[in-house]
């Protein structure tokens, strides 16, 4: 019986240098080899997840992933986004002058850049973490022509900033998009009913694989979702409290 694996990143398959071990690699390769699938399933934009998808040999025919905690699902064998959901456009201006008032970092996404306002040690780390470049322009509003796939903001010590700027914009966000950490450093805003668990439920019926057939494992608060949908879930023991 054909199994799925939907495992997230950072935490989970990556290690804490944020590499892939070999005894991950091998145990890929066996899955797979037994007829099963793996589903990267991440908070990382899509470029991120396709560096990796490529790296363990998961961009062939039959192989999947899920970025953006959700809002992406994408046919690696065919290079296709398979559904995209985005925020509006209209919701950069009042976080990102919102976050600039708090000097908190915030940033989005172009199809190969993360892309944000401000050159802060921040935006380096970031770039460093998911290997994706950054690209400073004096307004991400103005620059991009299109409805990002989320946004983000980034405390590197200190998450109570993040809590409270989160607290801060509830009436504006509430009914408008979801928030959530994908770490304590990272805060998401992403597309309203938008999360890794109805990704997963999504991609097993375009897939016309069971639920039952399904298992997750993942350590943040971005994963609960996902472990929840799957057949069983699986909480990394150095998984984040919630």
């Amino acid at each position: 019986m054909r199994k799925i694996v939907f495992t997230d990143l950072d935490g989970t398959l990556l290690d804490d240098n944020r590499q892939i071990t070999e005894k991950n690699r091998k145990a890929i390769q066996k899955a797979l080899s037994g007829g099963h699938q793996i589903v990267i399933t991440s908070g990382r934009p899509l470029a991120s997840v396709k560096q990796i998808a490529a790296d363990l040999k998961l961009d062939g025919d039959g192989c999947y992933c899920i970025a953006s905690n959700g809002a992406v699902l994408y046919d690696c064998g065919n290079n296709k986004v398979l559904r995209q959901t985005t925020l509006s456009k209209e919701y950069i201006k009042p976080l990102f002058k919102s976050a600039h008032e708090d000097n908190i970092h915030i940033h989005t996404y172009t199809d190969d850049y993360v892309i944000c306002e401000e050159d802060r040690e921040e935006i380096h780390w970031y770039e460093n973490e998911i290997k994706v470049p950054a690209l400073i322009v004096d307004s991400v509003y103005d620059y991009i022509d299109f409805n990002p796939v989320k946004i983000i903001l980034l405390d590197l010590n200190n998450q109570q900033r993040l809590i409270n700027f989160q607290k801060k914009m509830l009436s504006f966000t509430e009914g408008k998009m979801e928030t959530l950490f994908s770490s304590p450093k990272i805060l998401e805003y992403c597309p309203l009913g938008v999360s890794k668990g109805n990704a997963v439920v999504e991609l097993c019926k375009l897939l016309n694989v069971p639920i039952e057939n399904t298992i997750a494992a993942g350590d943040a608060e971005n994963d609960i979702p996902l472990l929840k949908a799957a057949h069983i879930g699986c909480c990394m023991q150095n998984g984040f409290e919630s």
